[in-house]
């Protein structure tokens, strides 16, 4: 099987890695020194510098190359922030079969990835891949789980057949909407969970946000039309698990730096990397408000991103709310 990987950040360039080990793949990077770079030293010294590529895995940063390796029976792989999701997609054959690895929403329209898919290509095969993974336990070969999630019934098999391993596990789903905003809505959570944690507040407090944040999560995907039972698989509970508390997590590392009293600014610039959470927030929020779903947990970390709060204001708020049943909210 042939694979194009479009982008060459840390999870793409880790997952053309677990790939290559079975398939020939292509890792497109769009700076073209970065190319030249990883073809020579054989690594991503900039994201993944201790995981040396299989000899399956050829660097490029010539887009036509990147186009025919994925062309006919191959599949492409966008590993793009979301911002550049649409972009890429508009660029591909018309009958590709793609998967995308970003999550959360496009700012300025608040679409899912299966929605700007169907606007952009209606005719592709299109679906997500996701789930709980950090790039450099799944660039090491160790254990991980993911979920291709599609409406095309014939994506999830060919994603199982790119990516299904000893090492690496993939489940399939006919849930796109549920697998996307659990990938979407965790990256806020996991700020807010951050925040907590740099703030000291206990392992009580990381319980309860994690707990009430899978309770957001899941009332606004099944108001989007998703699946309950999604929210508490791998891409709900499981990346929220994950996301929220590892310290690999670049969502968790923007809370942990605005409770130690950083601006959001300063925050990203000691991260260096993008933190899809900074950017959905908003959107989230506004989606939910649109449906009429409460969200609490999430507004609270919109308004401390925003500056409208401090974290400690946004502590106060949230633990002042009146008293209800544990079904209806936070």
């Amino acid at each position: 099987m042939r694979i194009s990987v479009l982008g060459a950040g840390a999870w793409g360039t880790a997952l053309a890695i677990a790939a290559a080990r079975h398939h020939a793949v292509t890792l497109w990077a769009r700076n073209a020194a970065q190319a030249q770079a990883m073809a020579a030293e054989r690594c991503n010294t900039r994201y993944l510098p201790r995981h040396a590529f299989p000899d399956a895995l050829q660097p490029t940063a010539d887009w036509g190359e990147a186009l025919a390796a994925g062309q006919g029976d191959g599949l492409y792989v966008i590993a793009t922030p979301m911002a550049a999701l649409r972009a890429t997609l508009a660029q591909l054959p018309h009958d590709a079969r793609v998967l995308w690895l970003c999550k959360g929403f496009e700012a300025g329209t608040g679409r899912l990835g299966h929605q700007i898919a169907r606007e952009v290509q209606p005719k592709a095969q299109c679906g997500v891949l996701s789930g709980p993974s950090f790039a450099q336990e799944v660039a090491a070969g160790q254990p991980t789980a993911l979920v291709a999630a599609s409406m095309d019934a014939e994506l999830p098999h060919l994603a199982v057949q790119a990516f299904h391993s000893g090492t690496l596990r993939v489940y399939m789903s006919t849930d796109p909407v549920g697998v996307e905003v659990g990938g979407a809505v965790k990256n806020v959570l996991a700020i807010a969970t951050g925040i907590a944690d740099g703030m000291s507040l206990g392992l009580n407090a990381r319980a309860a946000l994690i707990t009430r944040g899978l309770a957001e999560m899941t009332r606004l995907g099944v108001a989007m039309g998703a699946q309950a039972e999604t929210f508490m698989g791998l891409t709900g509970l499981g990346d929220l698990v994950l996301t929220a508390t590892g310290h690999l997590s670049r969502n968790r590392q923007v809370g942990l730096a605005l409770a130690e009293g950083l601006t959001l600014e300063q925050a990203l610039a000691r991260l260096g990397h993008v933190a899809e959470g900074v950017y959905s927030a908003a959107t989230v929020v506004a989606r939910a408000r649109a449906l009429g779903v409460e969200m609490p947990l999430a507004e609270a970390v919109n308004d401390v991103l925003q500056g409208h709060l401090q974290p400690l204001e946004a502590v106060h708020r949230l633990m002042q709310r009146d008293a209800r049943m544990e079904a209806e909210g936070f």
